[in-house]
């Protein structure tokens, strides 16, 4: 299940962002989690089963009506189970009047997903 990031699951959203390649050093973080906290267009969600494994961030663009998926990230022990994908599909469900698109991060695994 798709929830939204709120700041006492901090550690653990800042835990599996570290996991993308882009945020490995600590103060790159630590401004990317500034930006989903404080930023009005920057959304984060976590996906929930019985623990939290997996983090997907977007960026809504109001002149076009979509959402940018700028991070998404599995625990590693939960990877290769479809979790990346269950997670853009029930964001695709979500915002379903708007177009979901990828980032030069994050387009790879978009087009895996064959849900956009």
């Amino acid at each position: 299940m798709l929830i939204r990031y709120k700041k006492t699951l901090e550690k653990i959203a800042m835990g599996l962002l570290s996991f993308m390649p882009n945020e490995k050093d600590l103060k790159k973080l630590q401004q990317t989690m500034r930006e989903y906290e404080t930023e009005e267009d920057w959304q984060l969600f976590l996906w929930k089963e019985e623990d939290i494994i997996g983090l997907l961030g977007v960026l809504y663009h109001k002149d076009t009506n979509s959402l940018e998926i700028q991070h998404i990230s599995v625990n590693p022990s939960h990877r290769f189970q479809g979790v990346g994908k269950r997670m853009v599909k029930a964001l695709k469900e979500m915002y379903a009047d708007k177009e979901i698109i990828a980032n030069e991060n994050t387009a790879g695994f978009i087009e895996k997903c064959d849900i956009c």
